[in-house]
C-alpha cells in the first residue's frame, strides 16, 4: 500500500491559496525625523508589499507605514501606523532631497481604454502637478523597469530625469491617400504647428529591442522635467550605439551621470546579464559634450552616488563569458577623476567550506543590483547583500581599506536582505524557506572607527526597541523585528555540503564543493516514506538560498520531501566554481545532481521509487539530462520552459551567446557557429539521449506507440518517464519551439507527455494564473506517476 500525499484535489488548492497570499516585501524608504514638543524624535518607515489576488489573476501592491520614536540616544518605541491600503497604478516614485516633495509615475486609462502616463508631484498636503506625458507628445512610453528606469530629482529639487522610449516618426503606406486640409478663412486665427510628415514605407521596419521581459525596450532616451513649466527635454548629444539607463544627477546638477549599453552590431538579451558591453558616462548640460568615466570593454551597472556627491561607486563585470559572475565593485573619484577598485572578484572563500558563514568571511559579490540606496552617512562605508554559497547576507564594506564584515553572521540561517540605509538607519527584509518576509531595522550603523564584530540580533515575534550605544563605546549592531510573519508549520529544512567523487573533479578547478537545500515535512506521526522531488535550479549561473520559495514550501506542505541542489557554477562559492561549468554541461552539472540526489536517498528516509524532477529553464536542461542519463532513478518530470537542443536554440533565442559559452565554445557576434560547433552544442543537450537505448539487455521493451506501422515491440528507450512541459508562448530567452521539440520527439516515441502552453507568458511564467494553474497541473502529475 502506497500512502497518499494528500486525500484530494480540493485539499491541494487550499494548501496553495493560503501560502500564495503570504506578501512579499518589496521596497522601503525611511521619512525625515521629526522633533516633538518633548524634544523627542520619530520618522516615518514606508513599505511596499506585494500579494497574489487569486480572485483577481493579479498581483495586487499595498503599503504599509511604521512609526520608529528615538531621543538620539536610544528608541523609544517603533511599531505600524493605521492599516494598509492598497497602491493603485503607479510605476515609479521618487522624493525629493529634502523629502519635502514626491515624484510619482502613473498609469491612467482614459474613457476609450487608452493607457495614459501622467508624472504627478506632490507635497505634504497634496497634489501639486499633473502632467499628462502622453499628450505633451516628446516621447513614448516612461521606463518603469529595473533595468534602464530611473526617476531622479535635481539637487535643487526643481527637475527630474527619467528614462523613455524615444518618438518615432510616424509611418504610414505608399499608397494612403492624403486628408484633405481644413483652412480658416480668418485672418486672425494663429497657424498651428505644423504636423509631423508621415515616412512612407516605414510602417513594417523591424526595430530590435533588448529581449526577455524588455521587448518594448528598443531606443531609450534620456528626458529632463522641468518641474516649473512643465516642459520637457529630450536630451541630445548621446552616442547613437549607446542606450542610456540608470541615470541620475552629477554633483552641482551641471550634467547626468548615466550607463550606457552599446546595441551594436546588434542588441542582445539584458535581462539577468550582467555581462554585455556597458560603461558609465557623464553628459556635461552645458556644453552637451558626452564623457566616458568607465574603463571601455567592460559591463558595468548599478551606479550609486555618495552622499557628500564625491565617489560613485558602481558594478563591473568582464564583457560576455558566463552571464552571471563574480562581480568587481569599483569607485570613482568625481574630482581626482580616478577609478579604483574597491573589492576584487573572490575566487573562493578564504575560510573554506561551512566556516565561512560562521566567521563572515567575504564570498564576493553576486548580486543584481546595488541597494538603490547604500551609502552609510560617513559617505565612507557603503552596505550590500550578496549570495554566500546557500544563503544570502549583508555586508558592510569599507571603501577606503577594503574591509568587509558581516552584519548578519550571527543571526539566524536564512535569506537577507538589504531595502534601505538611511542617516545609518538600515532597514532590511529576512526570510527563510518555511517563513516568509519578514521586516526588520537596525539604528543605527556604527561609525567606521568602531568594531562590528559581536553584534547583538534579536528577531522576536512583536516590536522591540533598539538600544543605541553611547558614544566612543565598542559598537553592538541590533537587528530589531518589526513586522513578524508566522513560520509555515510542517516543514523542515537544512542544508547540506558536499563533495564530488575524485573521479568527477575537474582538473583545473580542484577541490570545489557546492551544496544542496533539504525540505522535508517535519509534522509526520507515521513510518512512511516521502516521495522526493529534486530541483536543480536555472541559469547555470544562479541560485537556490534559504530564503522563501512558495513553490518548494507548498510541495512539501503537501507531503514531498524537496531537494534543491546548488551544482558546482552556482554562485556564490567563488568564481572558481562559476568558472568550472562552462564547457561542462551536461555531464558535470547533471553527475552533481545525481550525486547529490544518491547521498539524500542513503542518508534520509524516501521512497526510493517515487522520486520526480522538477526544473525551469537550465534546471529544465538537467532535468531532461537526468532523464535520459539515469533513467532507472527517475519516475516523473516537469519542465518548465526547458532548454532541450542548444544546436536549435542558437538562432532564435535573446541569448545566442550562453549556448556557446556554456558548450564551452567562443562567441563573437560577427561569426556564426560551424558544422562542429552544432554538432557540440547537440550532444550535449539532452534531445540527445532521446533516442538511447536501454543498455541492459534483461530491460523490458517499449509497448509500440498508437498508430504505428509497425507489429514488433521497439526495444526500451532510456528516456520513458512521463513529462509535464509548461511553456510561454511569448518566451524570448528560451522560445516555445524547444519544448514543442521534446515533447514530439516524446509522444512519437509513445512515453506520456502533456503540454501546457500560456499565452502572454514569458520565460518565467511569472503571471498569477499561469503559476497557480502551473502549480496545481504540477502536483496532480506528480501524484498521478508517483503513485501517492
Amino acid at each position: 500500500w502506497v500512502p497518499q500525499v494528500l486525500p484530494s484535489m480540493d485539499e491541494m488548492v487550499e494548501v496553495y491559496q493560503e501560502l500564495s497570499q503570504r506578501p512579499g516585501l518589496r521596497a522601503a524608504c525611511l521619512g525625515a525625523d521629526v522633533t516633538t514638543q518633548y524634544g523627542g524624535k520619530y520618522c516615518s518607515l514606508y513599505t511596499e508589499w506585494s500579494q497574489r489576488d487569486l480572485a483577481r489573476a493579479e498581483n495586487v501592491k499595498f503599503c504599509r507605514h511604521y512609526l520608529i520614536f528615538h531621543d538620539g540616544a536610544s528608541v523609544v518605541y517603533s511599531g505600524p501606523a493605521g492599516t494598509c491600503s492598497e497602491i493603485k497604478d503607479k510605476l515609479l516614485s521618487q522624493e525629493s532631497p529634502s523629502r519635502a516633495l514626491k515624484a510619482i509615475l502613473r498609469k491612467v486609462y482614459s474613457k476609450k481604454k487608452e493607457e495614459k502616463q501622467f508624472l504627478e508631484v506632490w507635497d505634504q498636503n497634496c497634489k501639486v502637478k499633473s502632467i499628462d506625458l502622453t499628450a505633451l507628445d516628446k516621447h513614448g512610453s516612461v521606463y518603469d523597469d529595473d533595468h534602464f528606469g530611473c526617476l531622479a530629482w535635481t539637487h535643487s529639487e526643481t527637475h527630474l530625469l527619467y528614462v523613455a522610449e524615444k518618438k518615432r516618426p510616424k509611418a504610414e503606406s505608399f499608397f494612403q491617400s492624403k486628408t484633405p486640409e481644413l483652412v480658416s478663412s480668418s485672418e486672425d486665427v494663429e497657424c498651428p504647428e505644423k504636423a509631423d510628415v508621415p515616412l512612407k514605407g516605414e510602417q513594417f521596419v523591424y526595430h530590435e529591442d533588448w529581449g526577455e521581459s524588455l521587448s518594448k525596450r528598443s531606443m531609450p532616451v534620456l528626458c529632463i522635467m522641468d518641474i516649473e513649466d512643465s516642459s520637457i527635454l529630450v536630451l541630445e548629444g548621446i552616442p547613437e550605439h549607446l542606450s542610456p539607463g540608470q541615470a541620475f544627477w552629477s554633483p552641482n546638477d551641471t550634467g547626468v551621470v548615466f550607463v550606457g549599453w552599446w546595441s551594436e552590431p546588434f542588441h542582445l538579451g539584458l535581462q539577468q546579464c550582467t555581462n554585455r558591453r556597458s560603461a558609465l558616462f557623464y553628459m556635461d548640460l552645458t556644453s552637451g559634450a558626452c564623457e566616458q568615466l568607465s574603463e571601455n570593454n567592460k559591463a558595468v551597472w548599478s551606479p550609486r552616488l555618495s552622499p557628500d556627491h564625491c565617489r560613485i561607486v558602481y558594478l563591473e563585470n568582464d564583457v560576455f563569458g558566463p552571464h552571471q559572475q563574480c562581480s568587481r565593485l569599483r569607485m570613482y573619484d568625481w574630482y581626482t577623476k580616478q577609478t579604483s577598485t574597491v573589492l576584487a572578484a573572490v575566487p573562493r572563500q578564504t575560510s573554506g567550506d561551512t566556516a565561512a558563514l560562521v566567521t563572515g568571511a567575504f564570498p564576493g559579490i553576486y548580486c543584481s543590483a546595488l541597494p538603490g540606496l547604500c551609502w552609510a552617512a560617513d559617505s565612507r562605508r557603503l552596505v550590500l547583500d550578496t549570495v554566500q554559497r546557500s544563503q544570502q547576507d549583508i555586508f558592510v564594506v569599507d571603501t577606503v581599506t577594503g574591509a568587509t564584515t558581516s552584519l548578519t553572521a550571527n543571526a539566524p540561517q536564512g535569506s537577507w536582505s538589504v531595502l534601505t540605509i538611511d542617516r545609518d538607519i538600515l532597514v532590511a527584509k529576512f526570510s527563510t524557506p518555511n517563513c516568509p518576509h519578514t521586516l526588520v531595522k537596525c539604528c543605527p550603523l556604527p561609525s567606521a572607527h568602531q568594531p562590528l564584530s559581536g553584534l547583538a540580533l534579536t528577531l522576536l515575534p512583536i516590536q522591540k526597541v533598539a538600544i543605541l550605544p553611547s558614544a566612543g563605546l565598542e559598537a553592538q549592531l541590533q537587528w530589531i523585528c518589526l513586522q513578524d510573519a508566522p513560520p509555515v508549520p510542517g516543514i523542515s529544512w537544512g542544508i547540506h555540503t558536499l563533495k564530488p567523487p575524485p573521479e568527477q573533479e575537474h582538473p583545473q578547478y580542484e577541490g570545489l564543493d557546492f551544496d544542496a537545500i533539504f525540505l522535508r515535512p517535519s509534522e509526520d506521526t507515521t513510518s512512511q516514506k516521502h516521495p522526493l522531488v529534486v530541483m536543480p535550479h536555472g541559469g547555470p549561473h544562479s541560485v537556490f538560498t534559504t530564503g522563501w520559495m512558495l513553490y518548494p514550501a507548498a510541495l512539501c506542505h503537501v507531503g514531498f520531501a524537496v531537494l534543491l541542489v546548488n551544482y558546482r557554477g552556482s554562485l556564490g562559492f567563488g568564481q572558481d566554481s562559476v568558472a568550472s561549468l562552462p564547457g561542462n554541461v551536461g555531464t558535470q552539472d547533471v553527475r552533481d545532481v545525481q550525486f547529490c540526489v544518491e547521498w539524500v536517498l542513503r542518508k534520509e528516509s524516501l521512497d526510493a521509487s517515487r522520486v520526480a524532477l522538477v526544473g525551469g529553464s537550465h534546471g529544465g536542461f538537467l532535468a531532461c539530462h537526468l532523464l535520459g542519463q539515469f533513467p532507472d532513478t527517475y519516475h516523473a518530470c516537469v519542465v518548465r520552459n526547458p532548454v532541450v537542443n542548444i544546436a536549435s536554440m542558437v538562432a532564435a533565442t535573446d541569448i545566442p551567446d550562453w549556448c556557446l559559452t556554456e558548450t564551452g565554445l567562443p562567441y563573437t557576434p560577427h561569426t556564426l557557429p560551424d558544422p562542429a560547433q552544432l554538432t557540440e552544442m547537440l550532444q550535449k543537450s539532452p534531445i540527445h539521449y532521446v533516442d538511447r537505448v536501454c543498455p541492459n539487455p534483461g530491460c523490458v521493451p517499449t509497448p509500440v506507440p498508437t498508430g504505428s506501422a509497425s507489429t514488433e515491440a521497439v526495444p526500451l528507450l532510456q528516456v520513458r518517464a512521463p513529462v509535464l512541459l509548461m511553456l510561454g508562448e511569448d518566451d524570448r530567452r528560451v522560445p516555445p519551439q524547444q519544448g514543442l521539440e521534446y515533447y514530439r520527439a516524446l509522444k512519437a516515441r509513445g512515453v506520456p507527455t502533456r503540454l501546457l502552453l500560456y499565452p502572454g507568458n514569458g520565460h518565467a511564467l511569472a503571471s498569477v494564473e499561469a503559476e497557480a494553474d502551473g502549480f496545481m497541473n504540477m502536483v496532480l502529475w506528480l501524484v498521478k506517476h508517483l503513485r501517492c
